[in-house]
């Protein structure tokens, strides 16, 4: 296990969320998966803790309960190189969730993500201001990120 790892609160949906997570991304997979015994707390035989990861990055996953949720104050930022892949991930991560403003959005358990081409940084910190400016103002308009309309507001054709 890395020195930091993402660690998840699910409600009773760990193995759900793992597996939809996993089905996702191209590079990943299921690491260890802990089911309760008859000393529970929870049903014997469901996910206690699970270990995945997705583009090498590894997630550890909890069915803790309902006490706590996620917020969108912690989202994960997912560095995209094309708009096929925006799409792709924009598309399959919301599902079942809600679409939000800038490239965010919240998955069905809750999550909240960033699908984010890598050129919008590039483009935002050029050294234009009227530029990176023109840059802002078009994604502030967006949900989706889409690549052209970037360009096109920087002065790309």
């Amino acid at each position: 296990m890395r020195k930091i790892t993402p660690f998840l609160w699910f409600d009773g949906k760990a193995e759900e969320a793992m597996n939809f997570y996993v089905s996702i991304f191209k590079n990943s997979k299921v690491g260890n998966v802990t089911r309760y015994g008859d000393a529970g707390p929870g049903p014997k035989g469901t996910v206690m803790s699970a270990t995945f990861q997705l583009e090498g990055q590894e997630f550890f996953a909890l069915n803790g309960g309902p006490h706590f949720t996620f917020t969108p104050a912690i989202s994960f930022y997912v560095n995209c190189e094309t708009q096929q892949e925006v799409d792709e991930l924009w598309e399959k991560l919301s599902l079942g969730g809600e679409k939000s403003r800038c490239g965010w959005l919240k998955d069905k358990f809750g999550l909240s993500w960033q699908i984010i081409p890598s050129i919008l940084p590039k483009l935002l910190q050029d050294k234009d201001p009227e530029k990176s400016k023109r840059v802002m103002q078009a994604m502030l308009k967006m949900d989706k990120i889409d690549i052209q309309a970037l360009k096109e507001a920087y002065g790309q054709p």
